[in-house]
């Protein structure tokens, strides 16, 4: 039996590894073939994305049946989405990654926790997350982690190869797993086509040759990173987020929440690099799926990466001198250069033109001068996952990634359904001195959960 042990501020939090199951697609399947990724697949970074949802103490299920019916559920899930089931192997010829569709299986591994669910660091993730609640095995690009808690409360960790898809993709595998866990019907039936081809004359805009480099995997695993970085869990109240959202629209434009909150963002960080740094970069992920079908929901269902990221670059000194309703307009700008079918198009083109191999942005390659980067998960299932023992508490993201170009942040709708925000973040130790100076984003405790 496998003991991890490890103190963190609530004394010895220990996680036995108590079983592995490797759970293969069962049902009518298509013969083994390879799926090659396509433009925007090679964008990904092979970084491993992990989901990680909480369920308080159910009294109508003991741990043994969850486990059985959540094998028993994912089996016919991976039916529909059969690549997750695959590997994913380097192509000898390409040096590119391919999906083997062979149902290898995923892995589902079984886990238990000497701790209350209440009593658990929900703040500090680099205590609570890292071979403890998220157990990374090479060979399965599809993960599963069910913890059970001393109070009955249970934690599932999904860890997903980003060569898979991105947080669309992985979202429809989610709430299909749900679904199929509670007998509903099925809301979508995935698309892995992955056809999203160049132009027969591949042609782009210049400007992406210095935004994004080809790079290769010992390139990406070796991203040089000046300080170790610190993963942390904050709760943002939706007073705070509305007060922002009205600062932001005192000239008289509209401004989202997510533009408004990431002016925030960015006044805070200028606080929080270097002196000799006379410019900081804010980036904001984009999908690409209705862009590119031209706002009629076509590409939905498409199962793999339609992602591109918008940066935006400003002085330090306009950054401190701008109001807060003054800086949205610089994010709004970045983010509108991006969000539209023409730069798409035109980034297939490039990658295509710079083929073969990995690409991604010089900025998360560390290339890029000091970043933070905010994706926005507000259409990301969080109450919707529950497979049979009730809704989660909590549900978020997070990565075991140990080196990484830029500052992360990535938000979630609450669990509450107030309107409030959580945010997973990946920061330099001073950005998040700086972020926790102030009162808006509040470090995640088990009362904010109501536990």
């Amino acid at each position: 039996m496998d003991v991890l042990n490890q103190d963190d501020v609530h004394g010895k939090f220990e996680v036995n590894f108590t079983g592995e199951t490797v759970i293969k697609a069962v049902g009518p399947l298509p013969e083994p073939h390879i799926i090659p990724l396509s433009n925007l697949d090679l964008l990904s970074g092979r970084f491993p994305v992990t989901y990680f949802y909480f369920y308080s103490r159910s009294l109508l299920y003991d741990f043994i049946s969850v486990i059985e019916d959540l094998k028993s559920s994912l089996a016919k899930t991976l039916n529909l989405y059969y690549p997750f089931a695959g590997r994913i192997v380097e192509n000898s010829n390409t040096n590119e990654p391919e999906i083997v569709c062979d149902n290898t299986g995923a892995l589902l591994v079984e886990a238990h926790a000497n701790i209350p669910l209440k009593d658990l660091d929900f703040y500090n993730l680099n205590l609570s997350l890292q071979g403890k609640l998220v157990s990374i095995n090479p060979e399965f690009p599809c993960q599963v982690q069910v913890t059970n808690y001393t109070c009955s409360g249970i934690s599932i960790t999904f860890t997903f190869d980003h060569a898979l898809g991105d947080a669309n993709a992985f979202a429809r595998f989610l709430v299909s797993w749900s679904e199929i866990a509670l007998k509903s019907p099925i809301s979508s039936v995935p698309d892995h086509r992955r056809n999203l081809l160049a132009r027969c004359s591949p042609r782009y805009d210049p400007e992406l040759d210095r935004i994004f480099v080809k790079c290769t995997m010992e390139e990406i695993l070796n991203i040089p990173t000046m300080k170790t970085l610190v993963k942390r869990l904050y709760h943002v109240d939706v007073s705070s987020i509305s007060h922002l959202q009205k600062l932001a629209c005192l000239n008289g434009s509209r401004r989202t929440k997510i533009e408004a909150f990431s002016a925030y963002l960015w006044k805070v960080m200028v606080k929080a690099i270097d002196e000799k740094h006379k410019t900081c970069n804010m980036g904001w992920l984009v999908d690409g799926r209705a862009r590119l079908s031209g706002g009629r929901n076509s590409m939905s269902n498409y199962i793999g990466n339609v992602l591109s990221v918008a940066i935006g670059e400003a002085s330090v000194v306009e950054l401190k001198q701008d109001s807060i309703s003054d800086v949205p307009n610089i994010v709004h700008q970045a983010i509108s250069k991006v969000a539209n079918k023409a730069h798409f198009l035109d980034l297939i083109d490039w990658i295509e033109c710079h083929r073969p191999g990995l690409m991604l942005s010089r900025t998360v390659l560390g290339l890029g001068g000091p970043t933070l980067v905010l994706s926005s998960g507000r259409r990301f299932p969080v109450t919707e996952l529950d497979f049979g023992f009730g809704a989660p508490v909590l549900g978020t993201v997070c990565s075991t990634i140990e080196r990484l170009g830029v500052g992360y942040i990535n938000q979630r709708q609450s669990a509450n359904g107030d309107g409030s925000w959580i945010m997973s973040a990946i920061l330099w130790p001073e950005l998040a001195a700086a972020l926790e100076s102030d009162s808006i984003l509040q470090p995640m405790t088990a009362a904010h959960l109501q536990l």
